[in-house]
């Protein structure tokens, strides 16, 4: 089954109603955050504050970061929903195109890293443990079914690289182009 938005629901909006509008989401926005705990609090307030210096620029090079394929970066990937990456983590850079990074988010839990399909035989396919890498404090697992693009004015710094022609990395090409032409 198919669903359409409503349209009416779209001219409810209007330029007068913005401000009314505003208020109520902020006082609804206040309250989420406060019912929250102290460290995703302070998650969400980042993550606002990234996006509200940050919305005007075209890419990273205004803030004179260059990333490029195989860089290991700290990322602003904004507000998520329910197992989805989000805020502030790091990713591994696939590949860069007009301004956007494709980029796979990845974690430093070590639960993560036992179950990776690249370290158990009948592991999580959507995981891939990469280890300690240069420039990182701890062992990381990739979560491949999270790579998204995104604009690379959400680059954060860039903190280590893969080399592209390794065979980690080419393994990790491989998976990921499996994935999306099933």
């Amino acid at each position: 089954m198919t669903y359409k938005i409503r349209e009416g629901l779209l001219s409810m909006y209007t330029v007068e109603s913005a401000e009314e509008e505003l208020n109520g989401v902020m006082k609804d926005y206040r309250r989420f955050v406060m019912s929250q705990s102290k460290h995703s609090q302070i998650k969400e307030i980042r993550s606002m504050s990234n996006r509200i210096r940050r919305f005007e620029l075209w890419s990273s090079s205004q803030m004179y970061l260059e990333p490029v394929p195989g860089d290991i970066c700290y990322l602003e990937y904004g507000q998520a929903y329910k197992n989805e990456a989000g805020y502030q983590h790091f990713g591994l850079i696939l590949t860069s195109w007009n301004q956007k990074l494709l980029v796979i988010p990845m974690t430093s839990n070590p639960t993560a890293a036992k179950e990776a399909g690249n370290i158990l035989e009948n592991g999580r396919s959507h995981l891939y443990y990469i280890g300690n890498q240069e420039g990182l404090n701890k062992a990381s697992t990739l979560f491949l079914n999270d790579a998204k693009f995104i604009n690379s004015s959400r680059v954060i710094s860039i903190n280590g690289h893969i080399r592209t022609d390794s065979f980690m990395f080419g393994e990790i090409l491989q998976i990921m182009k499996a994935q999306i032409m099933t």
